[in-house]
């Protein structure tokens, strides 16, 4: 039986918006997928650390305090120096249309903007998990 998607999903710096993590945490559970939220006001450092410590799959990221420029680089940045590079990291939220193509550039999957159906980023990530797995076979 192979083993299930594991996605930590966190929320960085001052961003105490919610509800839209929820409701993403509920679909990917509803989906298969082990999650694990790591909560409120977390440091890129400590979401690495966790990321790594859980053996994480996904890091998926919420902003909606305009944070995401600095934040998801450095995340990204921690786990390249660690040799967590494999982890697939997204982010959705809040998050304007001249930003994505530098996350992306920075080493961001993929960027779900507001409004993202949640069977979208369910889909997404099955797909990405199964690549992977059919590479490694």
């Amino acid at each position: 039986m192979a083993r299930r998607t594991r996605v930590l999903l966190a929320k960085l710096g001052l961003d105490a918006h919610t509800i839209g993590i929820t409701v993403v945490a509920h679909a990917l559970r509803d989906a298969g997928m082990e999650v694990i939220y790591s909560g409120l006001r977390q440091t890129p450092e400590a979401v690495a650390n966790a990321a790594i410590q859980e053996d994480i799959d996904v890091v998926g990221i919420s902003s909606l305090s305009a944070a995401h420029m600095h934040h998801l680089p450095k995340i990204i940045e921690i786990l390249r120096e660690r040799g967590a590079d494999e982890m697939l990291v997204i982010c959705g939220g809040v998050i304007p249309e001249e930003d994505v193509r530098t996350l992306q550039d920075a080493g961001v999957a993929r960027v779900f903007t507001m409004g993202t159906q949640t069977q979208a980023i369910v889909d997404y990530i099955e797909e990405r998990m199964a690549a992977r797995e059919s590479d490694s076979a």
